[in-house]
């Protein structure tokens, strides 16, 4: 049962009185399924009523949640796997004007990290999801990775089709998968050094030029300004 305070819906005078429950019964089941099959593996979990089951599993156990969830659990389809930095980034926003970013980078204090559904203790983490296609319900693994050996078990001697997921991974954001040999550029070229999806890497175009999306706003074809409206509007 989850159980869903005011804050984690649209207030109203009911919600800020008393807190609602929520249920999810296939999830709720799946997740028990889950926690029955994995045991101490599975450190944390989240339900979103109506939506989606995140739970979170140690590294150590990361080839054994997708060997349970094909074989014991029923989770049969691969859907993707990849990962995410949590660490805010230290350039700011990169479509604002490069003597802003500056003057606020060197004023703002280290914002903290947020790891989303299921929580994390760590800067990066693993993110994989499979799903039932019988019962039309799938669940999103996520496992925390230690700063020092940014590493894990691969997912490929159980889901073929992981293995380009991973490669991407490691190229994208420097995590290594332990047993998959074929670990090579994606997108990149072979010298290339640094992984551009880390919240550090520094994205050079946009420190050359900020973001044209913003930067170049042009106006919308026939609009004008309220001068010229009011004289069309009186001829």
């Amino acid at each position: 049962m989850i159980r869903l305070s005011s804050a984690d819906t649209p207030t109203t005078d009911a919600a800020d009185e008393a807190v609602e429950t929520v249920t999810d019964e296939r999830r709720e089941a799946l997740l028990a399924r889950i926690t029955e099959v994995l045991g101490d593996a599975v450190v944390q979990s989240h339900i979103r009523p109506g939506d989606d089951l995140w739970v979170r599993v140690t590294r150590e156990a990361w080839a054994d949640v997708a060997d349970a969830s094909r074989n014991r659990l029923g989770l049969r389809f691969f859907d993707f796997l990849s990962a995410i930095d949590w660490l805010p980034s230290p350039f700011g926003r990169d479509m604002d004007a490069q003597e802003d970013l500056d003057a606020d980078a060197a004023a703002a204090e280290p914002a903290p990290i947020v790891t989303g559904y299921a929580g994390g203790d760590t800067r990066f983490q693993l993110l994989a999801r499979v799903f039932d296609v019988d019962e039309h319900i799938g669940v999103t693994f996520k496992a925390d990775l230690p700063d020092e050996d940014l590493s894990a078990p691969t997912w490929t001697r159980t889901f073929l089709g992981a293995e380009w997921h991973e490669r991407e991974t490691w190229e994208m954001f420097g995590i290594s998968f332990t047993g998959n040999a074929n670990l090579a550029h994606l997108y990149l070229p072979g010298a290339f050094e640094g992984n551009p999806l880390r919240k550090d890497f520094p994205l050079l175009a946009r420190r050359v030029k900020p973001w044209p999306g913003i930067v170049d706003v042009e106006p919308m074809p026939g609009a004008g300004d309220e001068g010229d409206s009011d004289e069309g509007g009186a001829s």
